[in-house]
């Protein structure tokens, strides 16, 4: 009897353990809730969403060459975000680093399959990615829950912007990431020369949530189609086709942006003010 009684607490702890999910520190756990979108697929509607993970920091260089063991980095640096990576990239990077970390990868990426979904003519990579449902792996946001997690979630003190109503508190942007801060209308060459780029992550105050340079570093890819339902008569759940993949946020280049705040850009696409940061959880 206590041999069989020893085999099962062994067999219940293996379980336990196999089904319990290592968060890694750097996350934090946005807990769900019910929003009004201003700008994503989903604008103007009630959204609800599930509780999740997501790094309190964009993906630094020194993550991204831990899995892809390369840099496409225009600046360089361990500590600043990774830049000049398309979608596909970050979707590849987010299935290798489930595998590295024994986690299910959350993608299904066929390179040898065109996206009938993706109607750009200027994507030269068309790869199919659909969802692997159940995977516990990592994965990009989805931009309704970027903009839940950059307002601050359940915490949310209405800011304009992540963290903060002075951009200057939270965010990297084309004023403040040169030499000197620079004042008048956004001038590319005044940037160039003011030797403007990104900066180490997390140098800036934190939103409500603990989530950092939401507002301005890199903008950050997230997972959906680029669509506007309201005009498009898309479905509310979101775009399932197009010619491109969303970003949110700010970066270093541009304006401070607000929680809100969207872009676009064809997935195959790459910039120096363009990263991501990744979740875990439904």
């Amino acid at each position: 009897m206590r041999k069989l009684l020893i085999f099962l607490l062994t067999a219940i702890m293996v379980i336990v353990s196999a089904c319990s999910q290592k968060i890694p520190e750097n996350f934090v756990l946005v807990k769900g809730g019910t929003f009004k979108s201003t700008e994503t697929n989903y604008s103007g509607t009630i959204i609800t969403i599930s509780d999740f993970y997501i790094s309190k920091y964009e993906i630094t260089q020194k993550e991204w060459i831990e899995v892809m063991r390369s840099n496409p980095s225009e600046f360089k640096g361990d500590n600043l975000p990774v830049e000049m990576v398309s979608w596909y990239d970050c979707v590849e990077y987010c299935n290798k680093r489930s595998i590295k970390e024994g986690l299910k990868p959350y993608y299904n990426i066929d390179k040898n399959k065109k996206d009938p979904n993706n109607k750009s003519d200027i994507d030269d990579i068309k790869w199919m990615v659909t969802i692997n449902k159940g995977a516990n792996g990592y994965r990009l946001p989805t931009e309704a829950q970027w903009e839940y997690a950059s307002s601050g979630g359940r915490e949310s003190k209405s800011y304009l912007y992540s963290g903060s109503n002075n951009a200057d508190d939270v965010a990297w942007y084309w004023e403040n990431s040169g030499d000197k801060p620079l004042t008048g209308y956004w001038n590319f060459e005044m940037i160039e020369n003011n030797h403007n780029k990104t900066k180490p992550v997390g140098l800036k105050i934190p939103n409500e949530l603990g989530l950092y340079d939401m507002s301005g570093n890199v903008r950050e890819w997230c997972w959906d189609w680029y669509g506007d339902w309201l005009s498009n008569k898309i479905d509310p759940g979101g775009s399932v086709s197009g010619t491109d993949r969303v970003w949110k946020g700010g970066g270093w280049l541009g304006i401070a942006d607000g929680p809100s705040y969207r872009g676009y850009w064809e997935p195959n696409s790459k910039g120096n003010d363009t990263g991501l940061r990744v979740c875990l959880g439904k």
